[in-house]
């Protein structure tokens, strides 16, 4: 059942809508989960991974027990123009909740989000990596709220857990908001800006099934999943570019690397030639990569989850 969550017109004529896709089972008062996507205009991998679930939900249709909310565009202007913040206005709306119901335009949409969202039993919050990097399917919590979800975390059939990722669980994120009142909820992030993975979203929409059978909510036959590398047990190792030029990575995503490995190269067109040559400093996962070639001093090439050990 399509439901308005909220409303609101916009100076030129047009009507700003939040919609949900309310999926409702046996005992549809039992437990409800949240999916959560769109924040963003530039990262679609949450409309996918909404799509599937529906699919699946509606194919599979008598297994479900409770309610599941799919909400797959929160940001729908940022989506109309691929747009990373609200357009026009330069705002990150993932910076601006729990909102205020008697604020400005975008405070009301916070605000309506996190109150239709209030009393759901688990939420999960779905993100793309940026234009410029590609990320491995993962999980992201705050630490303050990491010994309560982990639990669930692991099952969520991601590459890694990312336990103090402070950009993406901010006190000012969705994801912060909900956990403070009360509602568990985590982020997931996976793929490159303005693109799909298929492999990735059904990755992840084979663990949110195993998430559900594990509260309760699916009675259906699931998959076999993955159990994630957990941050806690090493360190994430950021590598930046320290020449601006072109990156052209040597090594794969998703692969170990040993200490002294080669990472790329950022070269000089102009000149032909070799600008720096960048090499790990500890061994460990690489679970972020540099898709975009230019780079500047500072941008981000890599990031590895060190200490872990190789499987």
């Amino acid at each position: 059942m399509i439901v308005e969550v909220f409303s609101i017109e916009l100076p030129v004529g047009e009507k700003l809508t939040i919609q949900k896709n309310r999926m409702t089972g046996k005992e549809p008062s039992a437990k409800r989960l949240a999916v959560v996507s769109g924040i963003h205009g530039d990262e679609f991998e949450g409309q996918y991974v909404c799509y599937e679930i529906a699919r699946r939900i509606t194919k599979e249709e008598g297994q479900l027990i409770g309610t599941v909310d799919l909400y797959p565009a929160l940001n729908p202007l940022g989506l109309d123009f691929a747009e990373h913040k609200i357009p026009k206005l330069g705002i990150d709306l993932n910076r601006m909740f729990p909102g205020n119901e008697k604020g400005t335009a975008m405070d009301r949409v916070a605000a309506a989000v996190v109150n239709d969202i209030a009393g759901a039993d688990m939420c999960l919050d779905v993100h793309a990596g940026d234009i410029f990097v590609k990320e491995l399917p993962q999980v992201r919590v705050g630490e303050e709220f990491a010994e309560k979800l982990l639990p669930y975390a692991r099952l969520l059939n991601t590459d890694m857990v990312w336990t103090n990722a402070a950009v993406t669980v901010h006190e000012s994120t969705l994801s912060h908001s909900l956990n403070m009142l009360g509602v568990p909820t985590m982020v997931l992030e996976m793929g490159v800006g303005t693109r799909i993975d298929r492999k990735y979203g059904n990755q992840v929409v084979e663990g949110i099934f195993h998430l559900m059978k594990e509260l309760g909510m699916w009675q259906g036959q699931v998959g076999s999943i993955q159990y994630p590398a957990i941050s806690t047990d090493g360190e994430v190792d950021f590598i930046r570019a320290k020449e601006t030029g072109v990156f052209l990575p040597a090594i794969a995503h998703n692969h170990y690397v040993q200490k002294g490995d080669k990472v790329g190269e950022i070269i000089s067109p102009l000149e032909g030639r070799v600008l720096e040559d960048i090499r790990v400093a500890k061994s460990g996962l690489v679970f972020t990569l540099r898709e975009f070639p230019f780079v500047r001093a500072g941008s981000l090439l890599a990031r590895i989850l060190t200490g872990i050990g190789e499987e």
